[in-house]
């Protein structure tokens, strides 16, 4: 389990570099980043976009979803998902846990929660990642 893809909001763009760089430094390999995309501009940029991302998708071990996050990434968590793939969600507000803001998906037993700082979400994926077996 060392492939990974990051899915979130371009507004967490930080803390999806952030991620990025620290699993890749600890031996994880990133599967695409999009975060070096410039915003799509026509609907070709939007099909070869999520293209990549979908096959990102695809070839990762697991998926990090970031809250709050965007359609897109909920696109890619339904991939990843559908795929029986391990899924790691970050929410640091705790919004997985409120009844009006959460989502059925959220409470799945492939679906691994992290609340609060990026670190915890850190220490959760080095745990798992070294692992054999992702179950």
């Amino acid at each position: 389990m060392k492939k990974f893809y990051v899915a979130s909001s371009f507004k967490n763009i930080d803390d999806v570099r952030y991620v990025s760089d620290y699993l890749e430094k600890h031996g994880f390999i990133h599967t695409y980043d999009w975060t070096r995309n410039e915003r799509a501009s026509s609907f070709e940029d939007l099909k070869q976009i999520g293209t990549l991302e979908k096959e990102a998708v695809q070839e990762a071990d697991f998926l990090i979803v970031i809250l709050p996050a965007g359609k897109g990434s909920h696109i890619e968590f339904g991939i990843a998902l559908a795929e029986g793939k391990r899924i790691f969600l970050h929410s640091p507000n705790d919004e997985v846990s409120q009844f009006e803001t959460t989502s059925t998906f959220y409470h799945l037993t492939e679906v691994i929660k992290s609340v609060g700082d990026l670190s915890d979400l850190l220490k959760l994926v080095n745990c798992y990642g070294k692992r054999d077996s992702i179950y």
